[in-house]
């Protein structure tokens, strides 16, 4: 039985032009080479499998011949490979630099390449800055990493930085082709582009992935087959989820889901790959933004065709959602409950942007478009029915109900009930309460024919009483207990209190406007006025010592100067 070489060792690349994606990189050491201007110390850094220690290899190859070599001469015994993720002490550092100074007995160069180097220690680096500042002549460094930025800034400084970059899905596809069309593989051309975008970048893993898929198919490598090896979801999958989406088919949506999760992909990898799905979609919206769509030919098409049907609108809602979706997905109790609603939310959505469970509609007029029937239109009321709803809308938007038996004598009040409704626990609904009652005092028809009747301390007694047993009916015991403290005096048309305290005139002012309006509309007088003064002594009166407590206790229970005898009692 013949040895298996994987791919990833079979078809190294052994000159630059076999690198792939790294056009840049090769070009620059090239003509490094052929002008002598080659630095002594180079640091390859980049993601893995991008053909970091491949070109190090080709380099040290290429600097050591002169022309005259045959094809296949090895140049190995020029070439010390160290990993540094294993040698990384001082000692190994050490060693390495005595073996520096003996120049190569064949070649020009004496090549190391040191890979992995951030994995040396600090002392390591700090032993190896003086060699890789001046090394000999003869020496070349080649340092290579997948995480520059855990290499020191004194070596970073001593060398010539190269970095590689990702090897792109579409550069991975036409290296794959061509190894498929080396072993005499029939390649699918989207099964291709599958593996090129499972490598992330990689052409190492590209190659491994080619190999085991190839060894589950054989030399037929379809893009089911692809799909089902490495445990994917297919193409197909999202383009029957967005069909179901379009058509408002929330139970067979969640069927297809639930089927889904029965072969072991993960709800965040569907919600995640819909809003991918959705973005390729939105890109074919546009000719000039189709060349961002990473897909094969056959594929593309189906994007094209599938783009005609969604929206711009719907698209950038559907993205926004399943984003919102995925952003949460680690943090919710219920993983599966917050997929399934983000899909039945998608389903809601119509081709213009307008969500289906609008509260104008119970059933949208999408659906009876579609299924071809004419909803009856309704008839537009009469003037007589639109003044009646207004009405009645004004009368629910006034904090206190406006009769509308108005009199020459008793006109009515007009008011603005056009205004957003707010919370009534917040400031801003306080607030504009106050403002609103306010305009209701003021907004009246003609300032001069408001009532002014004349009233005694006889009829405003009985009024006020009245006022404050309604406030004790709404829950308002804090008001109806200051305006219960003093009785209201008389002068003409000014109403005058006496509190204790600054704090009931602060609150009987902050509330003045339901009180007066009261008092004005039920006396017939829109002169009314309050007049609000603290008295000191008043104030002394109710702040009673403890034996004045004491005594107006025992008078409501005289059982207290017994418990006090029994048990010796302070007071």
């Amino acid at each position: 039985m013949e040895h298996f070489v994987v791919s990833a060792r079979k078809y190294r690349p052994q000159t630059f032009k076999d690198v792939v994606g790294q056009t840049a990189i090769t070009n620059t050491l090239l003509n490094a080479i052929e002008n002598n201007h080659l630095a002594q110390a180079l640091l390859f850094t980049g993601p893995r499998g991008v053909g970091k220690t491949s070109c190090a290899r080709i380099l040290a190859k290429m600097i050591n011949s002169d022309g005259t070599e045959t094809g296949d001469e090895d140049y190995a015994f020029n070439i010390f490979e160290l990993d540094a993720a294993s040698n990384n002490s001082v000692d190994d550092i050490r060693s390495l630099t005595d073996q520096v100074r003996i120049p190569p007995q064949v070649g020009k160069y004496k090549v190391y390449i040191i890979d992995e180097v951030h994995m040396l220690s600090q002392a390591a680096f700090n032993a190896f800055l003086k060699t890789l500042e001046e090394p000999p002549k003869h020496c070349i460094f080649i340092l290579a990493t997948t995480e520059k930025h855990k290499i020191i800034p004194t070596i970073l400084s001593r060398c010539q930085i190269f970095d590689f970059k990702r090897i792109t899905v579409k550069d991975a596809k036409e290296y794959l082709k061509y190894i498929a069309k080396e072993q005499g593989v029939n390649a699918e051309d989207d099964a291709l582009h599958i593996i090129a975008q499972k490598a992330d970048g990689a052409m190492r893993d590209a190659l491994s992935i080619f190999d085991r898929v190839v060894s589950f198919s054989g030399k037929e490598l379809t893009r089911q087959a692809v799909t089902e090896n490495l445990n994917v979801l297919d193409y197909e999958t999202y383009f029957t989820s967005t069909d179901l989406i379009l058509e408002n088919k929330i139970p067979e949506l969640l069927i297809q889901f639930n089927e889904t999760l029965s072969k072991g992909f993960d709800g965040h990898h569907y919600i995640a790959g819909l809003a991918s799905h959705f973005r390729d979609l939105l890109v074919c919206k546009n000719p000039v933004t189709i060349e961002l769509l990473e897909v094969g030919e056959q594929t593309k098409e189906k994007y094209l065709e599938q783009s005609k049907k969604a929206s711009q609108s719907f698209l950038l809602k559907g993205i926004e959602l399943a984003n919102e979706t995925d952003l949460k997905y680690k943090t919710s109790k219920n993983q599966r409950l917050l997929v399934e609603l983000c899909l039945m939310q998608l389903a809601s959505i119509t081709f213009d942007g307008e969500k289906k469970n609008s509260s104008r509609f119970i059933i949208p007029p999408s659906y009876f478009k579609r299924v071809g029937i004419t909803p009856i239109p309704i008839k537009k009321p009469e003037a007589s029915t639109n003044e009646a709803i207004k009405s009645q809308k004004s009368e629910k938007a006034v904090t206190k109900p406006v009769t509308s038996n108005a009199t020459e004598s008793n006109p009515k009040i007009i008011l603005n009930s056009n205004k957003k409704p707010t919370s009534g626990l917040s400031l801003k609904s306080i607030r504009a309460k106050k403002e609103h009652i306010i305009k209701q005092m003021d907004a009246v028809v003609d300032e001069e024919n408001l009532p002014r009747e004349p009233f005694s301390i006889d009829e405003l007694l009985p009024v006020w009483n009245t006022f404050i047993e309604r406030l004790l009916e709404e829950g308002k015991m804090n008001l109806a207990s200051i305006l219960s403290i003093d009785t209201p005096r008389l002068d003409g048309t000014v109403i005058s209190l006496t509190f204790p305290n600054s704090t009931n005139k602060v609150e009987v002012e902050r509330q003045q406007y339901d009180l007066l309006q009261y008092l004005r509309k039920t006396l017939s007088n829109y002169d009314i006025s309050l007049a609000i003064d603290v008295n000191e002594e008043m104030q002394k009166k109710f702040a009673y010592t403890p034996e004045e407590k004491y005594e107006k206790l025992k008078e409501k229970n005289p059982n207290l100067e017994l418990l006090r005898q029994i048990f010796d009692l302070d007071i």
